[in-house]
């Protein structure tokens, strides 16, 4: 009987064949060596601390550095009489006239009554018509000579405020040439007869 050829049991050899396939490349596994090379953090530069103080003082002296000024000059004002000043002189003016001609008490009270205060310009008005009846009505008290006398003697002081009220509101207020009563003006004493030839050149 002829024997049956046992075949070989041996591994079968893949032949394979060349062909244009590529041939899988398996990538380097990175190493932490490399990978700490690759990223190596940047050098973070050093900052130097400022004490906070210091640079807020130094930027609040340069924000707040004031500008040069240029220094005023004084300059010194004419001396003007205080307005209180001359309002109490010619308070004064009335209340000594009102106290040297008791006649003129009664108008006085008058004109506190109605004006609330003492006006002298505005009283003087009172004063004029008062001295001006004075003058014309014979056989009465002569109190036209007490009061020129008394202004006389008051517009001599150099009290401008009390100048100022009897030159304007006495003397400019006296009657005129062609009114009755003008003749009082040639019984002025020379200081008022002065001022009123200087205010009132035509009579």
């Amino acid at each position: 009987m002829p024997h049956s050829a046992t075949p070989q049991t041996g591994t079968p050899q893949t032949v394979t064949p060349q062909t244009g396939t590529p041939q899988a490349v398996t990538p380097q596994a990175v190493t932490p060596q490399a990978l700490s090379v690759q990223t190596a953090p940047a050098q973070t530069p050093t900052v130097q601390a400022v004490d906070p103080q210091t640079v807020t003082s130094q930027a609040v002296t340069s924000q707040t550095a004031a500008p040069p000024t240029a220094t005023p000059q004084t300059v010194t004002a004419p001396h003007v009489a205080p307005l209180a000043d001359a309002r109490a002189s010619g308070v004064r003016l009335v209340r000594d006239l009102v106290a040297h001609v008791p006649s003129f008490q009664g108008a006085y009270d008058s004109h506190v009554f109605r004006q609330g205060d003492v006006l002298p310009h505005v009283f003087f008005w009172d004063v004029v018509q008062g001295t001006v009846r004075s003058y014309l009505a014979e056989g009465e008290a002569a109190d036209w000579r007490r009061i020129l006398d008394l202004l006389e003697e008051r517009c001599g002081r150099g009290d401008a405020a009390v100048d100022e009220v009897i030159v304007t509101s006495f003397l400019g207020d006296l009657p005129s040439p062609h009114e009755p009563g003008h003749g009082i003006v040639l019984q002025l004493g020379p200081v008022l007869a002065a001022r009123f030839g200087r205010m009132r050149p035509r009579g």
